[in-house]
């Protein structure tokens, strides 16, 4: 499956990415801040996460910045389960931050989770995560304001995140519309 948006092409892994992703996957505050698991840190690591099966109704995909000089990672994107929930998850190179591409990316996996059927997408964000509630409500994700504790294994403790949910039901907003139809194409693959 692949999805394009106005500025980014999210893809799976292909095997030339692997060194890219090593470099960026090292990077602490990447770690630091993704939710129940460590993401993986070495090639062999990297390789086996990328290898693994997955759920086609639960896409994870790589950020890639359509660029003159060739495509730059930008970051990583995917829906999993988390208890009874669809939950997203992402993370955004240092280097890319601060550019509007999460919410970019959000957008497009929001209307790929439609397209699968998903009907309700949750999203976490540890709270010492500054900017990470603007990014989520500007594609169409709402506060609960719920407060829970959940278990980094980064940080090897519980932590507090605050939820937000966004219903794939509702009418998507103009914010949303333009990326789902005019900004995102997708395929299988």
């Amino acid at each position: 499956m692949f999805v394009r948006t106005e500025r980014l092409f999210l893809r799976p892994a292909w095997p030339e990415d692997l060194d890219d992703l090593v470099e960026v996957l090292g990077e602490e505050d990447i770690q630091r801040n993704v939710g129940v698991a460590p993401l993986p840190r070495t090639a062999k690591d990297v390789r086996a996460y990328l290898d693994r099966p997955r759920d086609p109704r639960l896409p994870h995909f790589f950020m890639y910045l359509r660029a003159p000089g060739g495509p730059q990672l930008v970051g990583g994107i995917g829906l999993g389960r988390y208890d009874e929930d669809v939950e997203v998850g992402y993370w955004i190179a240092a280097r890319h931050r601060g550019r509007g591409f999460a919410g970019e990316a959000l957008r497009a996996l929001i209307g790929q989770a439609r397209t699968l059927g998903h009907t309700r997408i949750v999203a976490s964000h540890f709270a010492d995560s500054p900017g990470t509630h603007q990014v989520l409500e500007s594609a169409g994700f709402r506060d609960t304001g719920q407060v829970k504790s959940r278990y980094s294994a980064s940080r090897a403790m519980e932590y507090a995140v605050r939820i937000y949910v966004a219903d794939l039901e509702r009418r998507a907003s103009p914010r949303m519309d333009t990326s789902d139809s005019a900004m995102s194409e997708s395929s299988a693959a």
